[in-house]
């Protein structure tokens, strides 16, 4: 044992230290606890109060989303009778191996606008090119239909447009609207008959505007909107409308396999289109005969030509001004009017800019030789043989 230390005096010592450790982080904790708890519900008051909406800002949040709907909604009772479901029948004449030569009905749909109290309706070259019959629907309410017969007045393959006319009183017509002055980014609402479903309705905005879309081999469409609003098989033909609810274009083409990536004729090009085809019955444009294809260095390696750029003439139609003017099957046109040529697209945008009856020089290569001649415009017929 040791002379320093008696061993109860040791125990009461240690009892009264943890006592005195104890008491003094009571109070310590105390005050901690009376300075940081009230910021802390401050706080917490606070944020309750920052992120709970008063009602009077629910009320107004409810209001812009109600307006929004509202639009759309105000936009599709007033537009959507004036687009019309289309279904076509062809007659198409087939060879059987067990059964030989026989018709065979092939049918289609798409949809249409009705611009013109008249019974006029803008619609898709493409949704009525080879059609042998067509019944246009309108749609009266969402339990009821109207049938007519239609019949084609005119197409125009070089824009994909054509106009139908139904005979018949007091119809819905859709306001046109002005496409030259479209605002990326700006509200686009679409209305047609996509896979047969009557005025299906869809909503977006203008993702581009002045697109090209190659349709087939040497045709492309030009100055083409292009937008995310869905747009499916059936569409073709349909409104694309603004926030107003005009028709700012005619819903024509998606690209396969790709979404949100759907393309409308201008309504300024298809109001002067289908106006043309109403007076004339098609749109006369300089002709000059050929069928070509813009030419590449693959092409020109494949086919051993001597020339990688310009116009390759598949084909000359014959007695058209190409043929009149000495152009022959295999030449390459380098230059029109003394403009280089280097694709199909720009061949036709030269040609848009110029009359039927004009003359115009034509620079081309017959093998390696470089010559000209000079070719005489003429309209394109209504058939070519």
């Amino acid at each position: 044992m040791s002379p320093f230390f008696d061993d109860n005096g040791y125990r009461e010592s240690s009892l009264f230290s943890y006592f005195l450790v104890a008491l003094i982080g009571a109070v310590i904790g105390g005050l901690l606890v009376a300075f940081l708890v009230p910021g802390l519900v401050d706080e917490t008051d606070q944020h309750r109060l920052e992120t709970k909406s008063s009602p009077q800002q629910i009320d107004q949040s409810k209001s812009r989303n109600s307006n929004s709907n509202t639009s759309v909604t105000e936009v599709v009772n007033k537009v959507g009778p004036a687009v019309v479901k289309i279904t076509t029948v062809e007659n198409r004449l087939i060879y059987d191996f067990f059964y030989g030569r026989r018709n065979k009905q092939v049918t289609g749909e798409g949809s249409g606008v009705i611009f013109d109290k008249r019974g006029y309706i803008l619609t898709n070259n493409h949704v009525v090119a080879e059609a042998d019959r067509i019944k246009v629907l309108l749609t009266l309410d969402q339990n009821k239909q109207q049938e007519f017969s239609g019949e084609v007045v005119g197409r125009d393959p070089v824009t994909d447009l054509a106009v139908v006319k139904i005979e018949a009183d007091k119809l819905p017509v859709a306001e046109l609207g002005d496409s030259d002055n479209l605002q990326v980014g700006q509200l686009t609402i679409a209305i047609g008959n996509p896979f047969g479903l009557s005025n299906t309705v869809t909503t977006g905005v203008i993702s581009a505007v002045g697109r090209k879309l190659e349709i087939q081999q040497g045709t492309e469409l030009t100055d083409m909107i292009q937008t995310d609003a869905a747009i499916n098989p059936g569409n073709s033909g349909g409104a694309l409308l603004d926030s107003e609810g005009k028709v700012i274009g005619i819903n024509t083409a998606i690209v396969q396999g790709a979404q949100g990536l759907g393309f409308a004729i201008p309504i300024n090009t298809a109001q002067n289109v289908a106006e043309e085809i109403i007076e004339k019955g098609r749109v006369i444009r300089p002709w000059l005969g050929i069928y070509g294809i813009t030419l590449n260095s693959n092409l020109a390696r494949e086919y051993d030509l001597s020339q990688q750029k310009g116009v390759f003439i598949a084909e000359v139609i014959k007695n058209s001004p190409a043929y009149k003017g000495g152009l022959r099957q295999g030449d390459i046109i380098s230059k029109i009017g003394g403009k280089p040529v280097e694709t199909m697209t720009k061949l036709r945008n030269h040609l848009k800019e110029l009359e039927i009856g004009e003359k115009i020089q034509i620079e081309f290569y017959r093998e390696e030789n470089l010559k000209k001649t000079t070719v005489e415009l003429e309209s394109q017929p209504k058939t070519i043989k």
